[in-house]
């Protein structure tokens, strides 16, 4: 385990393994834990380095909302590939992890090998669209700071079983994290030019479109349906979500 200081905010990350890095990102309210079945298989020819957004986890909760945003957030995981010594890595995350693994991409396309999109929304085009998406971010938000943690207890599984140090950073990220301010994002996807594996689950009805969508702009981009599995398609069938990257990896690699 180590510690980061971004400007007096300390963010929580570990490192596992030796090899080329994979950088994997959680879902908004959930932690580094939710990658706790991909640890021994993705650190065996890998350095694989988890992390926990602001406001999650063991990272800091900092009373400013303006520390909250999209682009600290891609900033953080500039930050921590340097400080693990990773000049590229494979860049990958669940649901807002994978938007905030394309939105690196946007800002520092040189140091992505690869792209990992698990369970993801690229964002909106259209205005009243991203509204809708915001509008339900600050209602969670909102239930956070009414209701506590006590609200993760109803969610998928990769929040249900998280441990925050409060329910303000939730809620603090909910504002400034989950929200969307452009289009910018998705806009990308064809410009994309690394490798990408785009996952989901198959009872995951809300992003099956978005994986479609998204496997037909990137080029090159490869998507795979796990059966069986919700939103945390890697806690659900951890074998076949494990088996998937790995083949990726290892075509990442050149020993396809």
């Amino acid at each position: 385990m180590a510690t980061l200081n971004r400007s007096g905010v300390k963010i929580h990350y570990e490192t596992y393994g030796e090899g080329p890095a994979v950088l994997l990102t959680h879902g908004y309210s959930a932690t580094s834990e939710m990658w706790e079945g991909q640890i021994d298989v993705l650190s065996r020819h890998h350095t694989l380095i988890l992390w926990d957004m602001r406001g999650h986890g063991q990272s800091d909760t900092p009373d400013d909302p303006a520390a909250y945003s999209e682009e600290a957030t891609v900033a953080d995981m500039a930050a921590i590939l340097d400080a693990a010594g990773a000049n590229r890595a494979v860049i990958g995350g669940l649901s807002l992890g994978g938007y905030m693994s394309l939105a690196f991409h946007l800002t520092y396309p040189e140091r992505v090998r690869a792209l990992l999109i698990v369970d993801t929304g690229p964002g909106f085009r259209n205005d009243e669209a991203r509204k809708g998406w915001n509008d339900t971010a600050l209602r969670t938000a909102e239930k956070f700071e009414r209701d506590g943690l006590a609200s993760l207890r109803s969610l998928s599984r990769e929040r249900s079983q998280s441990t925050h140090k409060s329910a303000k950073g939730l809620a603090l990220a909910g504002r400034g994290m989950l929200t969307q301010r452009d289009g910018r994002v998705i806009a990308s996807l064809p410009e994309i030019r690394t490798p990408t594996l785009v996952i989901v689950g198959a009872n995951d009805t809300p992003f099956l479109k978005a994986a479609d969508y998204m496997a037909a702009k990137i080029p090159h981009a490869e998507k795979i349906v796990l059966p069986d599995a919700g939103h945390a398609a890697n806690i659900d069938q951890p074998a076949g979500f494990n088996e998937a990257v790995m083949h990726f990896l290892r075509t990442v690699d050149g020993h396809a």
